[in-house]
C-alpha cells in the first residue's frame, strides 16, 4: 500500500510538459476590433464525411482539412555568457542577478539552447496559439507551415499560469482552425491530436477522452482534458480536435515515468486558452482575481460531519485577514456550494471561476454553514502573478514596460528576505533603451519618476506619466539605491 503522501509526490514528479523537444524549456478579455475581425474559421467537416467512414471514425478527412493550420514552432534560446570559473566577474551584466539568487553557472560562449513544439493558426492574419513552455526564454522563434514556408514569429504574450502563449507572424489569408466547445466533451469520445512529436511534423494520433475537468499539480486555473491520445515531446502546443474538426484543447502535459508517452495526456480547454489569448493580444498580460481563502475537497467523512447530503462543494480551510473573503463574511469551515449560481462539485472549480471574474465586481457565493445554506457577496481583487511576463508586441498596445525594454516580475516573499530588500519588482531581462541605459538583470525597481511602485500595474501607470522621453528608474543594486535615466525613442 503506497502512502498518500508518497503517491502525491510520485504524481507530481512524474508530470512533465508534453512538449518541447530539445533544451529550451526546463520541464519541457476581448481582443481589439481589428484582431477580432481578422479571425477566419474554415467550415466544419460535413458529418457524413468527416466523422465516420464505413462505420469507423474518418481521421483522414479531418487531417486533410485542418492539418495545414497546424504549425511547427522552432525555438532558439538566449545564449549563456556567464563566467566558467567559480564566481561571476563583477563586471558581468548578470553578476547582480547571480549574487542575489544563486543561479546555476554555465560555460562561457555555450551554444544557445534549442527546442521545438507545435502550434495552430487561429486567425488568417497570423495569430498562433501554443504553449508557454514551448517559447519560454526564447530569443528567436520560427514558425514552419505544412507547405514548408518559414516565418519569424513575435511572442505577443505568455501566461505561465495556464501554459498558454500567443505568437504573431506577418502573413495573410492563412488556413485556420475552427474552435469548439470543450464543455460538451464526454469521456469515451474520440479526439485527434496533430503536432510534431520528436520533430516529426504534422503527425496525427487519435484516442478517446479519458476524463474532463481534471485538476493537476500547478494547474489552478486549468480544468484539464485527460485523454489517451499518444502525445510526446514536440506535441506541446498542438491542437486537440473533436470529430467535428473543432479544436477543443491545446496539448500541454503528459504523465510519464520515462519522459515518453504512457497512455495519459492532458490538454488545456480551448475556451480557457481563448480567454487568455484575447487578453494577451489586447494588453500583453492576463488579469485574474482572488478572494483570499484556502479550500479543499469535501470527503464523505467531512460531508457527514458538516451535515451535507453527499460530498460536494469546496471546504474553506482559512481566510486571509483583510481579504475579500473576510470582508464578504466567509469563515473557515464554510463549504462553498455555488459561485454566481454555478454549482460547485469539487474544490478545483472555485479558483477557475473566481479567477475569471473582473476585480471589484460583486460575486455571489452560496455557502453551507451550521447545517443550512447562506448567501454571501464578495468582491475579488486582482492577483499579482509571480510569473507574468510582458512581451513587446512592437508597442502596439502601449505597454510602457515593453517600450522601456524591461521584462519584470514580482519578487516572492522568500526572495525579498534573501535579497534583504523592500522592493517588490525584479528585472529578469533587459534590452533596447533599458539595456543602453545600463539597467541590469537582477536590479530591483523601487520607483519610477519619483513615485514608488509595488506592482506591475503601478509600474505601467508610473511609466506612462513621464515628462518628455526620459523615464527615471529608481533601482536597488549592490544594496545601494540609484537613479537610472532611460530614454524612450
Amino acid at each position: 500500500m503506497v502512502p498518500n503522501s508518497l503517491r502525491a509526490a510520485v504524481i507530481a514528479a512524474a508530470m512533465a510538459s508534453a512538449a518541447c523537444s530539445g533544451s529550451i524549456a526546463a520541464g519541457t478579455g476581448a481582443a481589439d476590433a481589428s484582431a477580432a475581425a481578422a479571425v477566419q474559421s474554415t467550415p466544419a467537416i460535413p458529418a457524413a464525411q468527416g466523422r465516420y467512414a464505413g462505420g469507423l471514425p474518418d481521421f483522414a478527412s479531418l487531417a486533410d482539412h485542418y492539418g495545414p493550420a497546424v504549425v511547427n514552432v522552432a525555438v532558439v534560446g538566449k545564449r549563456q555568457t556567464v563566467a566558467d570559473v567559480p564566481g561571476v566577474s563583477p563586471n558581468d551584466p548578470f553578476f547582480e542577478f547571480f549574487r542575489r539568487f544563486g543561479q546555476q553557472q554555465m560555460p562561457r560562449n555555450a551554444p544557445p539552447p534549442q527546442g521545438e513544439g507545435s502550434g495552430f493558426i487561429v486567425s488568417g492574419d497570423g495569430y498562433i496559439l501554443t504553449n508557454a513552455h514551448v517559447v519560454a526564454d526564447a530569443d528567436e522563434v520560427t514558425v514552419k507551415t505544412t507547405d514548408r514556408r518559414e516565418y519569424p514569429a513575435k511572442v505577443v504574450g505568455v501566461d505561465e499560469a495556464t501554459d498558454v502563449a500567443v505568437l504573431k507572424i506577418e502573413a495573410k489569408n492563412l488556413p485556420t482552425v475552427q474552435l469548439g466547445d470543450p464543455s460538451k466533451l464526454r469521456p469515451g469520445e474520440w479526439v485527434v491530436a496533430i503536432g510534431s512529436p520528436f520533430g516529426f511534423e504534422n503527425s496525427v494520433t487519435a484516442g478517446i477522452v479519458s476524463a474532463t475537468s481534471r485538476a493537476m499539480p500547478g494547474g489552478n486555473y486549468t480544468p484539464f482534458i485527460q485523454t489517451d491520445v499518444a502525445v510526446n515531446p514536440g506535441n506541446s502546443g498542438g491542437p486537440l480536435f473533436n470529430l467535428n474538426g473543432e479544436v477543443v484543447g491545446i496539448n500541454s502535459q503528459i504523465y510519464s515515468r520515462t519522459g515518453g508517452y504512457m497512455g495519459v495526456s492532458f490538454a488545456i480547454p480551448i475556451d480557457v486558452a481563448s480567454g487568455v489569448k484575447d487578453q494577451l493580444i489586447k494588453s500583453g498580460h492576463v488579469t485574474r482575481s482572488r478572494i483570499g481563502v484556502s479550500i479543499q475537497d469535501v470527503t464523505a467523512q467531512l460531508a457527514e460531519s458538516f451535515g451535507l447530503d453527499r460530498p460536494r462543494g469546496a471546504l474553506v480551510g482559512s481566510v486571509e485577514d483583510d481579504s475579500p473573503g473576510e470582508k464578504g463574511g466567509v469563515k473557515a469551515g464554510d463549504v462553498i456550494l455555488k459561485v454566481d449560481g454555478a454549482t460547485i462539485e469539487t474544490s478545483s472549480q472555485v479558483p477557475v471561476m473566481i479567477a475569471g471574474k473582473k476585480p471589484g465586481t460583486p460575486v455571489a457565493l452560496q455557502v453551507w454553514r451550521n447545517g443550512s445554506s447562506k448567501e454571501l457577496t464578495v468582491r475579488p481583487v486582482e492577483i499579482q502573478e509571480k510569473n507574468q511576463r510582458v512581451a513587446s508586441n512592437d508597442g502596439q498596445q502601449g505597454d510602457e514596460t515593453a517600450r522601456l525594454g524591461l521584462a519584470v516580475r514580482p519578487l516572492t516573499q522568500q526572495e525579498k528576505r534573501q535579497a534583504e530588500t523592500d522592493g517588490d519588482l525584479l528585472i529578469e531581462d533587459v534590452d533596447g533603451p533599458a539595456a543602453v541605459a545600463g539597467v541590469r538583470p537582477g536590479d530591483i525597481i523601487l520607483g519610477v519618476n519619483g513615485a514608488k511602485v509595488k506592482s506591475m500595474d503601478e509600474l505601467r501607470a508610473a511609466a506612462k506619466k513621464r515628462n518628455g522621453k526620459v523615464v527615471a528608474l529608481l533601482i536597488e543594486r549592490d544594496n545601494a539605491q540609484i537613479f537610472v535615466p532611460v530614454r524612450v525613442g
